[in-house]
């Protein structure tokens, strides 16, 4: 567990991506962007036309107010429930707010985050699952 040597202390959210990031030993590759990728390798010919089948045709206009990572919909798998519980994150969140269920404590359940990747290429793309108990902060786990 991340958080077991630091009993009784509250992190903040960047610290604990900051000690997430210790425990992964993950190192994000160098960013770079659709066009530099695109531009890389120029007399390659085979390699273009690989790169041109993997990341499809540049988009002339982006729209730069559109975040380039959109979490759509989470579904909640569980086997002792009757079936899925899906919340689709495109709409109103305000009303997700008011609609609550409940997981008993031992219960296995999973969670199934769909999303939709808009402009560049994401590295690193992490997880962050928070479970509170009774209004209470219980568990987090950073995913990668």
């Amino acid at each position: 567990d991340i958080m077991a040597d630091k009993e009784g202390v509250t992190l903040s959210l960047e610290e604990e991506e900051e000690d997430a990031d210790v425990a992964l030993a993950y190192k994000t590759p160098e960013k770079k962007s659709l066009q530099e990728i695109q531009e890389l390798d120029p007399g390659d010919e085979s390699l273009r036309k690989y790169k041109q089948a993997l990341l499809g045709a540049i988009p002339a206009a982006v729209d730069a107010s559109v975040p380039n990572v959109q979490v759509t919909r989470l579904t909640l798998m569980c086997e002792q429930a009757p079936g899925p519980i899906t919340m689709d994150l495109t709409g109103d969140l305000e009303e997700l707010r008011g609609q609550a269920f409940v997981l008993k404590e031992g219960v296995d359940y999973r969670v199934k985050v769909s999303f939709k990747v808009n402009r560049e290429i994401v590295c690193g793309l992490r997880c962050l699952h928070l479970t509170y108990r009774r209004g209470r902060p219980g568990d987090s786990v950073v995913m990668m």
